[in-house]
């Protein structure tokens, strides 16, 4: 399929599900031989079965066949090969950045006629993540708005604040390298692509936009060369450190105290927990550093959505099935109590606030109020059809500006071009050539 489909596909207005859908079984919630109808669901969240078997358990008439079809990039890819075949499931998984490739491989159902009713059960921000130029392609499940996890223990220790602007986590970092010279504020590597993109955002900064069937890339727009001046001023003056996370390497020395924070997606808890099971109680969170002091904007890391492929010969049930499961109270409910994610449905998120802490941080009562409010603070994004060479060609291009020591600015430059030349060459119009 040619890229430019895609555009034409978004910036069609008024395209009807329920036309697309037209050959399907119907309204009517049995199949072509009167029996049940079957979706068949790819996943991979845990205990998702749970939710299946909610859902099955209440539905006689549409019941829900999972498959776990692992993580993240592995599932898009098969998810990509089996629509390709004709033979994709009914409802999907999908994490956000790579939700914008996908619709260019012709493999979501633009589901805005299906889900209309159900807007309003998310934050812009949120519904943002899986809508573009006005038409939805999937139901947002979970979200990972950035917050800042940090050990309290050694910084009320060391009489360090806890910061609150960027500002003040380099004087922060300055603060723990003297108090600890073996420890750092945190590790911020150059694979950390999507820390980046959310930090850059955060300062307002837009890597990917579109108006018009015309992108525009901004991954060396003057925001974000800022930012990346900061980083590498952090880094120049060992400040903070750039080694892998989550390696071993990473998690003996978040057991020990030398790595005292993580900037990450609301769901870092339950990896912290997982590698450093003794600090258990030592940890807090706080709202992300702030870029300019009182704006409370905040990026997302993180997170999925449900789709409904084009493949699926019952998209009217299939979308019944993404709302239940992720935009009824329900259904919201689940995601956080038996997925212990946090939900991307504002009910969901107020539900949270009477759920107990993460294990990580038991005695940070407010845990779920405070995470309520950086969600509500979190801005809209678009992610680019090839956010993949993205993250490829940045963390080659930081890593060479890291090791040899040039300009950080050089290689956001360098990313952009590479961005910009593949999508130039995929046939996408592109207003910054």
């Amino acid at each position: 399929m040619k890229k430019t489909k895609f555009m034409t596909a978004i910036a069609t207005i008024g395209v009807s599900a329920m036309l697309l859908s037209g050959c399907s079984a119907g309204s009517a919630d049995v199949s072509a031989d009167g029996g049940p109808v079957t979706l068949n669901f790819w996943s991979w969240a845990p205990n998702t079965q749970k939710l299946v078997d909610t859902w099955n358990a209440a539905n006689p008439d549409i019941q829900v066949k999972y498959t776990d079809a692992g993580g993240g990039k592995d599932s898009s890819a098969k998810l990509l090969t089996a629509s390709r075949a004709g033979n994709a499931p009914d409802v999907a998984a999908v994490e956000y950045p790579t939700l914008p490739s996908l619709i260019v491989a012709d493999v979501p159902l633009d589901i805005t006629d299906l889900v209309s009713d159900v807007k309003d059960k998310y934050d812009t921000g949120t519904l943002s993540q899986t809508t573009f130029d006005g038409q939805i392609y999937g139901l947002p499940q979970d979200i990972g708005p950035m917050a800042y996890f940090y050990r309290s223990d050694l910084l009320e220790k060391w009489n360090i604040p806890v910061p609150t602007t960027w500002a003040e986590f380099k004087t922060a970092a300055a603060a723990v390298r003297a108090a600890d010279p073996k420890a750092y504020l945190a590790s911020l590597p150059a694979d950390q692509w999507a820390f980046y993109a959310g930090v850059a955002n955060q300062a307002g900064s837009k890597w990917w936009s579109v108006s018009d069937n015309t992108w525009t890339v901004g991954i060396a727009d003057e925001a974000s060369l800022q930012v990346a001046d900061y980083f590498q001023d952090l880094v120049d003056e060992d400040l903070i450190s750039t080694d892998p996370i989550l390696t071993p390497e990473w998690n003996a020395k978040v057991n020990s105290g030398t790595i005292l924070s993580w900037p990450g997606g609301l769901w870092a808890p339950g990896v912290i927990e997982g590698v450093a099971a003794d600090t258990v109680g030592k940890w807090s969170m706080a709202a992300f550093p702030q870029w300019t002091a009182g704006d409370a904007s905040v990026a997302y890391q993180g997170g999925s959505a449900e789709i409904v492929t084009k493949n699926s010969k019952h998209p009217e049930q299939a979308a019944e099935f993404i709302k239940w499961l992720n935009a009824s109270d329900e259904g919201a409910d689940l995601v956080l109590t038996v997925q212990n994610a946090y939900p991307a449905a504002i009910s969901g998120q107020e539900a949270a606030k009477s759920s107990k802490p993460p294990a990580l941080m038991p005695q940070q009562d407010d845990f779920y109020e405070l995470a309520a409010t950086i969600s509500s603070n979190a801005i809209p994004v678009t992610w680019g059809p090839n956010a993949n060479v993205a993250e490829s060609a940045f963390a080659d291009e930081l890593n060479k500006a890291i090791t040899a020591g040039t300009p950080w600015r050089d290689a956001f430059k360098a990313v952009e071009k590479i961005v910009v030349a593949d999508m130039t060459k995929s046939g996408f119009e592109i207003s910054n050539k």
